[in-house]
Parts: C-alpha cells; sequence; structure tokens
C-alpha cells in the first residue's frame, strides 16, 4: 500500500497537501475507481488515480515524495529499446542500502559506492523501467545537492548475485534489480530520483548507515572476487 506525501506541480501549499486525502484511502476523479486495484489498466489508472499520484489531473507530470521501502506506482517505459511492450504499469521499490568503498573488485573513485536494491513488478502487463537516454531512470541527489547518475565510474560493475534483474519484467512477475552511485562520503543519506515512462518522478531519501531487509543478502551477493 502506497501512503506518500505528494508535492504536485502547482499545488496550494501545505494547506492544500494536508487536505488531500491518501491514493490509498480514495479514488480518484470518478469514485468508482479504486486506485489500488491492481487490475485497472493503465490508461484508467493515469485518467483517473494521477492526479493524486505524482501527476497532475491534466496529465502534466508531477513529483511524488516517499518513505525508503515504500511502493511508487509509476508508468513503464513507453519505447523500450528492445522494441518490447514496457509501457504498463511498474510498481518500484527501493529496500535496501549498503555503502562501501569497494564492492566486486571495483574502486570508488569519489570515495563510497552507495548500492540500493530495487525490485520492479508488474502487476498487469509487460513492464520495464525508463532508460537514462529517453530522460528517465535513477540519479542520487546528495545532501550539498549535487546530483549524480546511476552507474558514474566503475558503479556500473556492481551487480551483486541474486539482485541482477532488470529490463522487461512479465506481467504478474518481479524481479530484484541493483542501483549503484559512486558518492563522496559526505554525500551518504541523499535522495534517490526516479523518472518514469510518463514523466513523473518519485523521490526516496535513503538511510546514512546500512540498511533494509536484503542487507546480509546483498552483502554476501557482493563477496568473492568478479
Amino acid at each position: 500500500m502506497l501512503l506518500a506525501t505528494l508535492t504536485a506541480c502547482g499545488g496550494d501549499g501545505d494547506a492544500a497537501a494536508k487536505s488531500k486525502p491518501s491514493v490509498a484511502k480514495t479514488a480518484g476523479k470518478d469514485r468508482s475507481v479504486d486506485c489500488i486495484d491492481e487490475s485497472i489498466g493503465q490508461a484508467e489508472w493515469m485518467e483517473h488515480c494521477a492526479d493524486e499520484d505524482g501527476t497532475g489531473g491534466d496529465g502534466t507530470a508531477g513529483t511524488e515524495t516517499l518513505e525508503f521501502g515504500e511502493t511508487a506506482k509509476t508508468a513503464g517505459d513507453q519505447n523500450p529499446a528492445d522494441g518490447s511492450q514496457g509501457g504498463e504499469m511498474l510498481e518500484v521499490t527501493p529496500t535496501t542500502v549498503a555503502y562501501q568503498a569497494e564492492a566486486m573488485a571495483s574502486e570508488s573513485m569519489n570515495g563510497t559506492f552507495a548500492i540500493i536494491t530495487v525490485k520492479d513488478r508488474a502487476p498487469q502487463g509487460t513492464a520495464t523501467e525508463s532508460a537514462p537516454i529517453e530522460g528517465g531512470g535513477w540519479q542520487w541527489i546528495a545532501p550539498d545537492g549535487q546530483a549524480l547518475d546511476e552507474g558514474d565510474n566503475d558503479a556500473s560493475s556492481i551487480t551483486p548475485n541474486g539482485f541482477t534483474g532488470g529490463g522487461m519484467v512479465l506481467a504478474g512477475a518481479w524481479a530484484w534489480k541493483t542501483i549503484a552511485f559512486d558518492i563522496a562520503e559526505e554525500q551518504r543519506g541523499g535522495t534517490i530520483v526516479y523518472t518514469d515512462g510518463a514523466g513523473a518522478t518519485y523521490r526516496w531519501k535513503v538511510p546514512a548507515q546500512d540498511a533494509g531487509p536484503e542487507l546480509a543478502k546483498l552483502k554476501k551477493g557482493m563477496e568473492g572476487n568478479y
């Protein structure tokens, strides 16, 4: 269930935010539509629910802020590079973070790797994450405001066993993937930002220390010489 603090474009400040009901508790503009029903289609969800979940009611992209470990219901990549159908709803959940100066035979150029597990689930149709080449994907916003791209330097080489998913997720299936950032030690505890296939953005504040239910498995997956 998604419990989010919405900071949509064109809002009326704190008063509007307080008066706006959570998506988890209400339908969209059409009160007969259950916005948390996984069986509804992407087009229907965008029409009736998007104004309360990351986009404006007119379809313009917005920003949604979530707690680390919460799930965002996002639009999949509309034009996957492999030509597959990937534009259905994709549930994206960052769950665990580990900080390491070295990982899987790679050494951080900036001082620290921030390694994050992400669970991608396609509840109703084939879906994929949006790609940086199309203006989508992941970034790390450090506490000092610097924006860092996923996979910079040797971070792209970090592929822990058990967390090497990504790409197409079939309807009803889910997969683990890893995103990694090369950051300075003082840039721990940043915010990860994901931009989906509809241009909406989702933000999670990341703990400044190792945390999350997959931590032991993540570290085990990075052991040894690769």
